[in-house]
């Protein structure tokens, strides 16, 4: 049925070699009856002339002649050139069927020629030829498009790996400037982002979660931007009035960052509305408690915490990494969530290598450090200084 539905050209150009002329003539008379552009030759040199300089489809060609044999021209056709090759004669003796066609010949037929059953095979031949080079055309053009597949992927790839990186270096930018009077803003955005996807990764979320935590995370502080400046510099311990202004920071945060349509955006809201709750329910701004805070703010507060506390800020100086170390883990299932507790702890190393990537630890010996006296209201001082 396949061949059936092959189209085959008109005027096709076959050849006929053979050096008995009355038979070259009657079966050039036939094909050309039929439709064919028929050429001939008396033998197999003069044949291989006519391939090298004329566009030959197919060659009929006797096995019996003299000088170059129709077998020794049938191998040469096939070595050197794209042509269909038939085979007649009338020596079956010595050249039987499966010979032939090992040769390489595409069909044989037998003298005397019947010209119904030469017909049929010729169109056979050509069917299965055009076949194909139909065949090879649709394989050209699937790779082809193929090609312009993966190329477009690839630009499409390179677009949004830049799409990422103007994205993040945008969320970058306005972190910045609604922290930039508080922190060293760039490497602590650098850090957050990092630890959190650290984290995230550990305690075994979805790569597209970890995706967007990592480029969420920065914005958790966003809020500060409608902090006064005398509260949020203030070196000293904050009033309670100060601490409760302190503190909208989160919802001011979240109003900022609501009612958006982007994943990262929304991720971004729970983690600016979340990162100061406690895993007992005594953080704010609702006071949530256990997984009743999103996860993403739970690994935010964690890092956040370890940055604060090992970071220089305007109430501080850095902590000793032990101390730091020490807090966080008395912490654990009080303030922060066990299991990000502890894949925080299992990881430390990784912790600290991307501090000193970023931002080298600030080497401070426990003799010399001192508490701020934030952390001394909250007696934060007397409960770690017992495990020191």
């Amino acid at each position: 049925m396949i061949l059936e539905n092959v189209r085959i050209p008109d005027q096709v150009p076959v050849l006929v070699v053979d050096d008995e002329a009355p038979i070259t003539e009657m079966i050039y008379q036939a094909l050309s009856k039929a439709g064919y552009k028929c050429y001939t030759a008396e033998n197999g040199e003069q044949a291989m002339e006519i391939i090298e300089s004329t566009p030959i489809d197919v060659v009929i060609t006797d096995i019996r002649m003299p000088g170059m044999s129709g077998v020794e021209l049938l191998e040469k056709v096939k070595a050197e050139h794209n042509c269909d090759v038939m085979v007649m004669t009338g020596f079956t003796e010595n050249y039987n069927y499966e010979s032939i066609v090992t040769a390489g010949a595409s069909d044989f037929i037998q003298k005397p020629i019947s010209f119904r059953e030469l017909m049929i095979r010729l169109k056979r031949v050509l069917r299965m030829r055009y076949l194909l080079i139909e065949r090879e055309q649709i394989n050209h053009q699937l790779e082809e498009s193929v090609n312009e597949l993966e190329k477009a992927l690839r630009e499409i790839e390179k677009a949004h790996e830049e799409l990422d990186y103007a994205y993040l270096d945008t969320i970058n930018r306005l972190v910045s400037a609604a922290e930039y009077k508080d922190e060293e803003t760039g490497d602590h955005i650098v850090r957050m982002s990092r630890y959190c996807t650290m984290i995230a990764e550990k305690i075994g979320l979805s790569e597209e979660m970890v995706k967007l935590i990592r480029y969420a995370s920065p914005m958790h502080d966003i809020g500060k931007i409608g902090i006064p400046d005398n509260i949020l510099l203030k070196p000293g311990r904050l009033t309670e009035d100060e601490f409760e202004t302190i503190k909208t920071h989160t919802t001011i945060g979240a109003s900022i960052l609501a009612d958006s349509k982007a994943e990262v955006l929304k991720v971004a809201h729970e983690i600016a509305l979340c990162h100061h709750e406690k895993w007992n329910g005594k953080g704010y701004p609702h006071g949530f408690k256990k997984e009743e805070t999103p996860v993403s703010g739970r690994i935010v507060g964690i890092a956040d915490t370890f940055d604060a506390l090992t970071s220089r800020r305007p109430y501080k100086d850095p902590y000793p990494m032990k101390v730091a170390l020490e807090i966080i883990r008395s912490e654990r299932g009080i303030s922060f969530d066990p299991r990000v507790v502890d894949a925080f702890m299992d990881n430390i190393d990784g912790i600290k290598q991307i501090k000193d990537e970023v931002d080298e630890i600030p080497r401070v010996s426990l003799t010399d450090f001192k508490w701020s006296e934030r952390d001394k209201a909250e007696k934060i001082d007397r409960r770690i200084s017992l495990k020191l």
